[in-house]
């Protein structure tokens, strides 16, 4: 049995198979999942891509950044995010057990 196991959530909603049955994470995608889950309720996210202001918006990525080194399944320190397009964010971080994790950030 995996480590680590979730539940698939697609649109806000729990993911079925074909029998109704929920589908299972386990791994990379049950910590990406978690990841995303936990930057979308800190409303960090939102608050970067709504605000002019440049320092503010920096300062809501430093706080994602350390938020998601302080989980226990990343490599403290990993974490990066990067602004690939205007509004456009992907973070970067390495897992303790299953290398290295890359996430396109939406609000």
């Amino acid at each position: 049995m995996p480590k680590y196991t979730d539940l698939r959530i697609t649109d806000n909603d729990l993911t079925l198979d074909a029998g109704g049955n929920p589908v299972l994470l386990d791994g990379r995608a049950s910590i990406a999942q978690d990841i995303m889950h936990m930057i979308r309720e800190s409303g960090l996210l939102v608050e970067i891509i709504a605000n002019r202001d440049a320092r503010k918006r920096q300062t809501n990525l430093v706080k994602i950044t350390i938020a998601v080194d302080d989980d226990e399944r990343i490599v403290p320190g990993t974490a990066v995010i990067d602004e690939s397009a205007p509004g456009a964010y992907w973070l970067t971080a390495q897992t303790v057990e299953y290398g290295e994790l890359s996430l396109a950030l939406e609000a």
